[in-house]
């Protein structure tokens, strides 16, 4: 039988995060017509954008539930969640929280100084430690784009033995894809997406333009002030 491939994002939003505007069917089916199998979702602290994707997937593209999940020590990805991991706990705590689930994590952005990124809490020798309880890095994220970060994150994946993989970070419907990874296998159980990724990974990367990463504030500043529409009380006549 011959090998099944999957062609993978591994880290995108939908608007159930604080800074996207993206429903979760726009992002599956910006998804699908760029051709990728499998596609990860990791809102921030909350899986439910993930959900309304999966549902909303078309036939031929595989939602992973995911969340990227703000720890004490900086953000983490998980993958194969049935529940949202709460944040605040530890990057420790975290990955023990997310494997009890029977999930995967990997390490989002780690020399990314403008984000809430893990090495900012982490001495470089605990740093390489922690990593190796990873299951991949993010030796290539599309959304950086200031500095030298993509290139460490490439060598911290190495000096730690951990498989680097290639993400958009997608924020917007346009970014999906702009980086991807290829991967040899069936990516669509956390045992074949970590044979896959010990196989070796090919990377498929690309930058999200300057003027798209704009939308990101705009986004933000949107889903403040929904929040605060939200939690208005009803004005009785």
């Amino acid at each position: 039988m011959a090998p099944t491939g999957a062609f993978i994002d591994l880290h995108c939003h939908t608007s159930a995060s604080f800074d996207s505007l993206a429903s979760p069917r726009a992002v599956v089916n910006a998804a699908a017509r760029r051709g990728l199998t499998h596609v990860a979702i990791t809102d921030h602290d909350t899986i439910e954008g993930a959900l309304e994707a999966r549902d909303a997937a078309p036939d031929g593209l595989t939602v992973l539930i995911g969340e990227e999940i703000r720890t004490r020590d900086g953000d983490l990805i998980a993958v194969f969640l049935a529940e949202a991991v709460p944040p605040g706990l530890s990057a420790a705590e975290t990955i023990a929280a997310v494997r009890e689930q029977g999930g995967l994590v990997g390490i989002p952005h780690p020399f990314d100084r403008f984000r809430g990124s893990i090495s900012k809490g982490e001495a470089l020798r605990s740093l390489e430690a922690l990593t190796a309880s990873a299951d991949w890095v993010e030796s290539w994220n599309a959304r950086l784009v200031v500095g030298d970060g993509n290139a460490r994150a490439a060598e911290l994946a190495l000096a730690a033995g951990v498989p680097g993989v290639a993400v958009s970070d997608a924020h917007t419907t346009l970014e999906v894809g702009v980086a991807s990874t290829i991967l040899q296998g069936d990516a669509s159980t956390p045992e074949g997406l970590r044979a896959a990724l010990a196989a070796g990974p090919i990377l498929a990367i690309g930058r999200a333009s300057f003027y798209v990463r704009l939308v990101t504030p705009v986004a933000k500043v949107v889903q403040r002030l929904r929040g605060r529409r939200r939690e208005r009380p009803a004005v009785r006549s």
